[in-house]
């Protein structure tokens, strides 16, 4: 059995990180190379890397910053944002990228999924399905920064990038996003019960607590923690941090 996991989940936009909240109001956050010295120096094992408008405003993926947040960078890092060719990931793998994860073009080109886990291998292609639950309950996956709508719930569209050769699903709530309110646990039971391939939650978390019932009562693989890797608290400044490895091994045990 795999270990499980805990891992910074950084947003960026223009070259500079930045935190959300429901997908909204992003806040500067800082540079996103001194943000991953500081989480070389605290020993992290990975790092997801998300530039939020390289797709909505069709901006394409910033090489530029990109490069040097990896030439800094001691793990593997998962890159997703303006993703949509094979050429695009041949670049990112050569830049050092170890994982890419694809969100709009999974849905717009499913087929991208098949060939991508063909040529780079399932364990380098990662699937982010952003979910928001309606005014009736239920579930909707979204694309460009939630504003668009695939109409595919979250368990269907898990199901779906499995069979098409996708090696892990990153499960994002846009409705706890950056709210420290703790994780949508029913979503992710209802997504990690459906799928056989490991599932990254995000979204929600404000304590070690809310990470442990991630994993234990969700069923989650891997928790990726977004405000509490760049802000003291709720409702406090900016401070790059991490869990110690005797945190994450009481919460995990």
């Amino acid at each position: 059995m795999l270990a499980t996991r805990l891992i910074p989940c950084l947003l960026m936009s223009n070259g500079a990180l930045v935190k959300t909240v429901r997908f909204k109001s992003p806040t500067y956050v800082g540079d996103p190379v001194n943000a991953v010295r500081i989480f070389n120096q605290k020993e992290v094992d990975e790092l997801i890397l998300l530039d939020i408008e390289a797709t909505t405003h069709k901006r394409g993926i910033d090489y530029e910053t990109l490069e040097k947040v990896v030439s800094e960078c001691f793990m593997p890092i998962c890159y997703g944002g303006g993703v949509s060719s094979l050429e695009d990931m041949r670049r990112l793998f050569s830049l050092g990228v170890e994982k890419i994860s694809l969100g709009a073009a999974a849905f717009e080109n499913p087929d991208l999924v098949r060939q991508a886990s063909a040529e780079f291998g399932n364990q380098a292609i990662v699937v982010t399905l952003d979910v928001k639950k309606g005014l009736l309950g239920g579930y909707s996956v979204r694309t460009h920064q939630g504003a668009k709508d695939t109409r595919m719930n979250p368990i269907d569209a898990a199901r779906h990038f499995e069979e098409l050769g996708a090696g892990e699903i990153l499960l994002y709530s846009i409705d706890r996003d950056g709210t420290w309110s703790g994780f949508d646990l029913k979503l992710i039971h209802d997504v990690t019960s459906a799928v056989r391939l490991p599932v990254v939650v995000s979204g929600g978390a404000g304590s070690l607590e809310d990470v442990r019932l991630a994993v234990q009562k969700g069923g989650a693989s891997a928790v990726a923690i977004g405000s509490m890797a760049v802000f003291q608290g709720k409702d406090l400044g900016v401070l790059i941090k991490f869990p110690s490895r005797k945190d994450q091994d009481a919460i995990f045990a």
